[in-house]
């Protein structure tokens, strides 16, 4: 090997290694849906001004068998209704990562939606 090569490369790892631990990592924000009523009645407007990302996680909090969180689509949010298949989540502490565009959570108990248990999350 010619002198100078194995210390170009050495540099060229240690540029890279540099780039790498200096580079902006994004981070997941965690939002507590509600603050600090949590997941409850008129909450629909909690999501007003907020900035929302995909993988961002939404935490809703709630008694256990007092509510639940169900993933709907557009529909779903819209007539509070449950469409087959959507994912209905009861454990009281609910962690959701949110997916680029609109993404829509009910409670399916019943009044609860029509009593303003919803929101709609537009995670950019």
């Amino acid at each position: 090997m010619a002198p100078g090569i194995g210390s170009a490369r050495m540099a060229k790892v240690l540029l890279l290694c540099m780039f790498v631990l200096h580079s902006d990592i994004a981070y997941a924000a965690i939002h507590r849906v509600g603050d600090a009523a949590g997941w409850t009645f008129q909450v629909t407007n909690w999501p007003n001004g907020k900035q929302f990302m995909s993988g961002d996680i939404l935490v809703f909090n709630y008694a256990v068998g007092a509510h639940n969180v169900v993933v709907v689509n557009r529909a779903g949010y819209q007539t509070c209704s449950t469409p087959p298949g959507s994912k209905v989540y009861v454990s009281g502490n609910d962690r959701i990562t949110l997916t680029k565009g609109l993404n829509y959570f009910i409670c399916n108990f019943p009044g609860h939606c029509e009593g303003g248990m919803k929101i709609a999350v537009n995670a950019i």
